[in-house]
């Protein structure tokens, strides 16, 4: 494997981030993983690599870049009352749809400039604060995603200007959404609504509802971290990608 971390210039600064892909086989098509609210850390690059193992040319950005260098937590983040968490939170609160669809254009006009990364369709996919983005990535880019997946996405449908549900049917690629059963940031009456939307709109793709588990769970270091499901989403996520970028 070959991996190296970079800045990728913005319009709002350098945005550092992971990139890993085979050594052999390439190019890839790329791929970003969006990154959930604890922010960058090893476990987030230790699931880009096992993603890149499978042909992909994987990035990982620093979606908090644009509060500076300093926007790596310490592993209370998710602790209640922690200093990691409301320095995190401090972020956090200040995130929006549109400066991110910003960076992903970005990063998909970087992509088209690296031998490594194969020209053609991309594929997003993000979780917890990320799944949204993912979202509303594959409306805003219709010719350049292909294939977008939300895993325990935090509230896809809200009262939100830039709420991903809105622009459901500008998306031509292809769509995961899974749902944990378990999830105050993705309550059961709003993903039956998202169903309802999702129909409408005759958005390509599926809604999977993974019961019995919560919110975090493909992540391998977190309390709620369930094997089958995640193991589950890895299958979802790479026949995704298997299917619409080639």
């Amino acid at each position: 494997m070959i991996e190296e971390t970079l800045d990728i210039v913005t319009k709002d600064g350098a945005m550092e981030t992971f990139i890993v892909h085979p050594e052999r086989g390439g190019p890839c098509p790329p791929v970003m993983l969006m990154m959930d609210a604890p922010g960058i850390r090893e476990e987030l690059r230790m699931m880009a690599r096992r993603l890149a193992t499978v042909g992909y040319y994987v990035l990982l950005p620093n979606l908090y870049y644009r509060a500076g260098r300093d926007t790596i937590y310490g592993p209370d983040v998710l602790e209640k009352g922690s200093a990691e968490q409301a320095r995190m939170r401090a972020v956090l609160t200040k995130m929006t749809i549109p400066p991110v669809m910003d960076d992903v254009g970005t990063v998909l006009d970087f992509c088209a400039g690296q031998a490594a990364a194969k020209n053609g369709p991309a594929g997003i996919h993000g979780y917890c604060m990320s799944g949204p983005y993912a979202l509303a990535a594959a409306a805003r880019y219709p010719d350049r995603i292909a294939a977008a997946a939300s895993f325990y996405g935090t509230w896809l449908v809200n009262d939100a200007e830039e709420s991903p549900h809105l622009n459901l049917g500008k998306i031509r690629g292809e769509v995961h959404i899974a749902c944990a059963e378990h999830d105050e940031l993705a309550p059961l009456p709003m993903i039956e609504e998202l169903k309802t939307l999702f129909q409408r709109a005759g958005t390509a793709g599926e809604i999977e509802m993974y019961m019995g588990v919560h919110h975090g769970f493909a992540f391998p270091e977190r309390w709620c971290y369930d094997k089958p499901a995640a193991e589950r989403h890895w299958e979802r996520l790479i026949a995704l990608y298997r299917k619409k970028l080639r």
